[in-house]
């Protein structure tokens, strides 16, 4: 303020009007001067930010006379949109009796500032009308941002040809701007056309490139353009480090990440927040934590972006600690806070966690935000409280798309019917429906079970315009294909189907089980001349598994080395299961011993469990041990692979000791399915009181599954009172279960010889119409 009144003093009303004498303006001799003078106010205000100078300044140069000086109406111009007083900048360009390329390049540029893209490019279009004036680079670059935040693709193509048509394209400033483009959208092989045309100097469009190639998921050619743009003597700026950095999250590149953290500290650049956020995220991602925590908690200034930051990258169980310390510094959570907040407690299903986190979100007004209130939605969706959830979407004063996506898609997680209601009301409203909105619709069409609905949808879908668009097709095929109606599935064909919707076709027909259908297929995408991706390759296995067919996993297996996905850690985990449920486990072997240095714990779970089914147990242990040798954390679905394995081997200690050590060196609750296995190997080797204990007493409510285990337990060990009781168990927890609780109870009595209350039971069952699921098998020869 101090600032402000001395250089009002400096430069003032009086002392400008004392300069521009209005008796003396129209001589030649101080009309530079008088000129000269104004703008150095109007320069003045708009350094300030101050809109109430700039009034009185404007005011006074109208009544100077100086209302047709083109210099001083762009200064003016100029010093309103610095003041954030666009709609006056455009009242006085309109009015404006004369204009040049600045007054244009002036207006363009605030509007497009001002997130008016729509008015920037009517502006750019009425000027490139004008036959007076060419574009220049600051315009060009102007609307081309402009025309990236419209998602205005061919507009922005437009702009590219309008800069090679008037020689600008090699400008650094309207390069990087192109370069942008074509990143932002996915057409890298453009992008790297266009920057080796440029001079190869320009900061800017080498950070451009940079950045195009981590925004695209190319992290190896960006760490490659870094180290050629070093090898060049380019400066790097923080910008550069940035992305640079964002490239070895995406390749997990620590070693390279190490370098560029090195040279940020040569480089001076410590203490900038967001390089030091950026590095946080990049050691987090490269499962370097304990680095990452050093830099967190060395930091002298943090800002919120810093504990969002931190937040995102911590599991549920720091959270709350670490976000008591963010409210004792006093900073304020935004909306990016509470959008961590709310995805973490819903992937970690934490209800009470969540719910006070919703109470605070209210308390600060932060809860109707569009990305808060979508986080919001999808918690409580995840919770399975879609009341909740619902009243917040209802509350929500504007709706958005995403809004609508969020709340449909959430009662997709329990197939709920409620999802096609809100499709239809959507229909009702003034928003247009996207790609999502119908993938979310159909997929609620068919898990509902609403075909004909579904069909109502797919012709909508086709009014629309969008039965071409990629993931809209990929959901209809994957819908048609889960509901058996092939035949609609196949008239995709006639499209020209993406690699994803002949993936969706493929597992869906595995999981329907038609595996010729798959077999024919595949054969089908092989002669179209399609490349299969790892996920084909993964369904076809499963196929291979399913069928327990040697020949055909022989097949695919040499298909895969023809394509080099033969060290795919998913290809290779299917690969094993198949080779394991067909019975050659010696191939199995040979395929995780040539993968297992790309390997991930889904591959070692496979091949131990693979060993288990084959009754080699100690190899299924050694694939355990070996499994932390490498340093690869077991998961739940490990302890289900080594348990069972030593229930078929009768290891009850080592079961024992495994069990405890989810707990106790891996701090992780026992999944049910742990606790089935243990109740399994048990039950299997008669320690039937404990068995009944454990399910008695654990964290889940019991399961058909687990009494099953028991009462065959019982069966085995002649204990039948017992069995008859986890019988009766069955029988009345789970009345769905009827068949099966009805034999089991049965074959008990039978085997004590009690044959009437055998046969009175069997008669029960037929009286009541209660029929046992006939047997089936495969047979390959």
């Amino acid at each position: 303020m101090r600032r402000l009144l001395a250089l009002k003093r400096h430069i003032s009303i009086s002392a400008i009007q004392s300069s521009c004498n209005p008796q003396k303006f129209y001589s030649s001799r101080f009309c530079v001067k008088d000129v000269s003078t104004v703008t150095y106010a109007l320069n003045l205000a708009e350094s300030l930010r101050s809109s109430i100078l700039g009034t009185q300044i404007h005011g006074l140069k109208i009544k100077l006379g100086l209302s047709r000086d083109i210099f001083t109406q762009n200064n003016s111009v100029k010093m309103y949109m610095k003041c954030g007083m666009f709609s006056d900048a455009r009242k006085l360009f309109d009015e404006m009796p004369e204009r040049n390329l600045v007054s244009w390049t002036l207006i363009i540029s605030g509007a497009n500032k001002n997130g008016n893209y729509g008015v920037a490019i009517k502006l750019f279009l009425e000027m490139m009308r004008n036959e007076y004036f060419m574009p220049n680079e600051f315009a060009l670059g102007s609307i081309m941002k402009a025309g990236i935040s419209m998602g205005a693709v061919e507009f922005c193509l437009c702009i590219h040809c309008v800069s090679v048509k008037i020689g600008l394209e090699n400008n650094d400033f309207v390069g990087s701007s192109i370069l942008h483009m074509y990143s932002k959208y996915g057409a890298i092989e453009a992008a790297e056309r266009l920057f080796e045309s440029l001079n190869g100097y320009d900061l800017g469009s080498w950070n451009t490139m940079i950045g195009g190639y981590a925004q695209c998921g190319y992290g190896f050619e960006a760490i490659n353009t870094v180290s050629s743009m070093h090898s060049k003597g380019v400066t790097m700026d923080e910008f550069t480090f940035i992305h640079a950095l964002n490239a070895c999250s995406i390749t997990s590149n620590l070693d390279f990440g190490s370098q560029i953290h090195g040279q940020i500290v040569r480089n001076g650049y410590e203490e900038m927040i967001t390089l030091m956020n950026s590095l946080i995220d990049m050691y987090f991602k490269t499962d370097a934590k304990d680095q990452s925590w050093k830099i967190f908690e060395k930091m002298g200034d943090k800002d919120i972006a810093s504990w969002n930051t931190i937040l995102a990258l911590s599991p549920v169980q720091q959270v709350v600690c670490l976000f008591n310390e963010l409210m004792a510094t006093g900073l304020k959570p935004n909306r990016i806070t509470f959008t961590i907040l709310f995805r973490t407690c819903g992937d970690a299903l934490v209800v009470n966690l969540g719910q006070q986190f919703f109470g605070l979100a209210l308390r600060l007004g932060l809860h109707d935000e569009p990305r808060v209130s979508n986080c919001l939605i999808n918690m409580f969706c995840r919770f399975d409280m879609k009341a909740t959830a619902r009243s917040i979407f209802d509350s929500l004063p504007l709706k958005d798309i995403k809004n609508w996506n969020e709340m449909i898609h959430g009662y997709n997680w329990s197939c709920d019917l409620e999802a096609i209601k809100l499709f239809v009301n959507l229909r009702g409203s003034t928003i247009e429906p996207d790609e999502c909105t119908f993938s979310c619709a159909i997929e609620a069409c068919f898990k509902t079970e609403n075909v004909q609905v579904g069909r109502q949808v797919h012709a909508i879908i086709i009014k629309s315009g969008f039965a071409s668009n990629e993931y809209v097709c990929t959901s209809l095929v994957h819908g048609y294909t889960k509901s058996g109606f092939l035949t609609d599935s196949y008239t995709f064909f006639d499209e020209e189907m993406d690699i994803a919707s002949w993936s969706s076709l493929i597992s869906g027909l595995v999981d329907k089980g038609y595996t010729n259908e798959v077999i024919r297929v595949f054969i089908r995408l092989k002669e179209d001349q399609k490349n299969p991706d790892e996920f084909i390759f993964g369904s076809i296995l499963n196929a291979c598994a399913t069928i327990t067919s040697l020949n055909l996993t022989k097949s695919v297996h040499g298909q895969l080395f023809r394509v080099g996905l033969d060290t795919n850690a998913y290809v290779t985990s299917a690969l094993v299961d198949a080779y394991g449920k067909s019975g050659d486990i010696t191939s199995a072997t040979i395929a995780f011993h040539d993968s297992r240095m790309f390997a991930d714990v889904a591959l070692f779970n496979t091949m131990i469990t693979a060993y288990a089914n084959h009754g080699r147990v100690m190899e299924a242990m050694e694939v355990y041990e070996m499994m932390k040798l490498v340093n690869l954390k077991p998961s739940q679905s490990t302890f289900v692979s080594v348990l069972s394995a030593c229930s078929h081997a009768g290891l009850v200690d080592v079961g024992h000791m495994l069990f405890r050590s989810i707990v106790v060196d891996y701090k992780m609750e026992p999944s049910p399915d742990n606790y089935g296995c243990l109740v399994d190997l048990l039950s299997r080797n008669g320690f039937l009181e404990e068995a009944k204990e454990v399910i008695e007493g654990m964290p889940y409510p019991s399961w058909p599954g687990i009494w099953r285990s028991f009462v065959n337990g019982c069966r085995i060990h002649g204990e039948n009172e017992f069995g008859k009781m986890g019988a009766k168990k069955l029988l009345e927890l789970f009345p769905k279960e009827k068949s099966e609780g009805y034999v089991l109870l049965s074959k008990i009595y039978c085997e004590e010889g009690n044959w009437e209350d055998g046969w009175n039971l069997r008669k029960e069952m037929m009286d009541k119409g209660i029929r046992k699921d006939l047997g089936s098998s495969w047979i390959s020869v």
